[in-house]
């Protein structure tokens, strides 16, 4: 599958169909994370856990015995090298037939943090159950999908802009990046709140966080978010040949208010 098919066929998996994770499976999904590069400057580490050896559980999984977790040190953007570096795991489980979802509050998190060693200075924003999907959601699922509208998107025009803040991005004018961006609209995020903004300017398009869930203990969970729509954003511009990288260079834009840069992505970096 493309990059573009599988952003577009990628959901949140909870209810999977029991069989154990084939050590084939497993031994890829190792294989990548150990693969994976150093996100924005920020290392974190990812692990693969039994759930019956570390008595790890979550309310809202059924049938999955096998998780992975991620953790990293309190600094200065952790919270989007872990979005960023999750998703891009993710979306290699489904290129495996590997479901996955992010889960940050739902979770046994003590036990979870003491199978991840988390230490003071560390913390483990989330985890993701590693399984087949079921033919069919449980009920739960279903409602919980229904009351989040976990299918619904912000319309394009309402999540990108045109130079500044005050002018809509049709997807006409938004040029070669426009696959790239509707890759990000089509990101996953808690509850569903999409905190991505991006505003294109020229060959720069400069990425914003809209912050309408508080910063808690385990940091600025929808800068995570903006890490997976970063994510969606290079893996589907890599694809289609458009070059360049992430930088962070504050344009010094007006943005709204809760509204605040993020990262910029430069065509000739």
């Amino acid at each position: 599958m493309s990059i573009t098919d599988l952003i577009r066929s990628r959901r949140s998996v909870r209810t999977f169909d029991g069989r154990p994770l084939s050590e084939e499976d497993r031994g890829k999904l190792q294989a990548y994370i150990d693969s994976l590069p150093e996100a924005f400057g920020v290392p974190v580490t990812f692990r693969i856990l039994d759930a019956g050896e570390h008595d790890l559980s979550s309310p809202v999984v059924v049938g999955a015995d096998v998780y992975v977790a991620v953790k990293g040190k309190r600094q200065p953007n952790v919270e989007l090298a872990f979005g960023y570096s999750f998703e891009k795991l993710c979306l290699y489980a489904l290129s495996l037939g590997v479901g996955t979802v992010m889960l940050a509050a739902s979770i046994s998190r003590g036990t979870f943090e003491k199978a991840m060693a988390v230490g003071e200075d560390e913390v483990m924003p989330c985890a993701s159950p590693l399984g087949y999907p079921a033919d069919k959601r449980s009920l739960r699922e279903k409602a919980m999908r229904l009351a989040l509208r976990a299918d619904d998107r912000i319309a394009f025009d309402k999540l990108f802009f045109d130079g500044s803040f005050d002018r809509p991005l049709t997807e006409q004018a938004a040029g070669s990046f426009r696959d790239a961006l509707e890759a990000v609209r089509w990101a996953p995020s808690a509850t569903n709140k999409q905190p991505w903004r991006a505003v294109l300017d020229g060959e720069r398009v400069h990425f914003y966080e809209k912050q309408t869930i508080p910063t808690s203990p385990l940091g600025d969970i929808q800068k995570l978010d903006v890490g997976i729509g970063l994510a969606h954003f290079e893996l589907t511009a890599r694809e289609q040949g458009i070059g360049g990288g992430f930088v962070f260079d504050d344009p010094g834009l007006t943005a709204p208010e809760g509204t605040r840069y993020i990262i910029t992505w430069d065509s000739q970096a």
